[in-house]
């Protein structure tokens, strides 16, 4: 069973037969169907002006940061953000742009008042680096999963109103929110300028995401994703499965929900495992191993060798993500698993 991430998900075989028919044509040059078709869809699920096909939700991130941010501004992430800790600094690298981290709340909030504080009072003083962009993570990852509220992305979009600086939602995981929410897309989208989500991750594309707003915006996301190397030619045969993700893939991750609350309860009635049953709101489940039992490197390699994989997302905590290859059977075996093993092999490899 592995909890590894919903990134090694299988495409399916709708969206094999779909790359063998994909109309192709260079989509550098605007000229593939199948892509045009993608992101006129995705655009107006979103209901934003325009998307882009991009090859890694990393790339869209950073082609969004860089199309919102003068070179020596800065961009305001979370400190705890996949964008601050998982895509090898880009937008300082490539951008020229000073990352300004946001202590993260447990439910995944940048709070007001600390984004308040990073405004300088003379906006005018050339000591500063100026704020130019704020980035929302929404599902949370290093917090579990978390959804931001639609009461919080409103209270967040009217301060950047106020300070005059767009707002960018790092939407790796977003129709997984959609779906904790029961709204529409377009209902959490509102309150940002631009968005990315994922179609490789729960949605089972095979390669890919979505990077959109207005216009505007999508021009200088396509150019700048010319000039990351992600200019792509016959990318049908990419953007074919991807239009079966988002036609059949999202309805179904509330069934990913469902067994990620069921392998939390379940985690949660053995001993030696410390767990929320009720912080879990998606796919994602954060627990830890009581460090009187036994390590969680321990831990890890432990359930490896019994056919279980998990990760390691920081200070000790140990990720599982449900995904539509892990199954009712595949949760009860692994909870099966855990417990034999925290009953048994775990307490002899760590007395011994």
């Amino acid at each position: 069973m592995n909890y590894l991430s919903d990134t090694i998900t299988q495409p399916t075989e709708e969206m094999m037969s779909s790359i063998q028919n994909a109309v192709l044509g260079d989509d550098v040059y605007g000229e593939d169907p199948t892509v045009n078709r993608l992101e006129e869809v995705a655009a107006e699920i979103l209901g934003m002006e325009s998307a882009c096909f991009m090859a890694s939700g990393t790339m869209a991130n950073l082609a969004s940061i860089m199309a919102h941010c003068p070179r020596g501004s800065k961009v305001l992430v979370g400190d705890e953000s996949d964008i601050y800790i998982f895509e090898a600094g880009g937008a300082s690298v490539c951008g020229g742009i000073m990352y300004e981290p946001i202590p993260t709340q447990r439910n995944g909030e940048l709070a007001i008042q600390d984004l308040e504080k990073v405004f300088p009072f003379d906006p005018e003083d050339p000591q500063f680096a100026l704020p130019a962009l704020i980035c929302l993570e929404n599902t949370h990852n290093r917090c579990g999963g978390k959804v931001l509220s639609l009461s919080y992305l409103k209270d967040v979009y009217e301060f950047s109103r106020k300070r005059k600086i767009p707002i960018h939602m790092d939407g790796a995981r977003l129709f997984n929110a959609v779906s904790a929410m029961d709204v529409e897309v377009k209902e959490i989208t509102k309150y940002a300028d631009s968005v990315q989500f994922c179609l490789s991750k729960g949605l089972s594309a095979p390669i890919g995401s979505i990077a959109a707003g207005t216009k505007d915006h999508i021009k200088k996301v396509r150019t700048l994703r010319k000039m990351l190397g992600g200019g792509m030619r016959q990318a049908g045969i990419m953007a074919a499965p991807a239009l079966v993700a988002l036609k059949n893939m999202t309805s179904r991750l509330r069934e990913d929900h469902i067994r990620a609350k069921k392998l939390a309860e379940g985690l949660a009635d053995i001993p030696g495992i410390k767990i929320d049953p009720d912080e879990i709101e998606t796919n994602i489940v954060l627990f830890k191993i009581d460090e009187n039992v036994c390590t969680w490197q321990t831990f890890l390699e432990l359930t490896g060798n019994r056919g279980v994989t998990f990760s390691e997302m920081g200070y000790g905590r140990i990720r599982a993500v449900t995904h539509r290859h892990i199954t009712d059977d595949d949760i009860d075996s692994t909870l099966a698993a855990v417990k034999h093993m925290m009953q048994t092999e775990l307490k002899a490899a760590c007395i011994s």
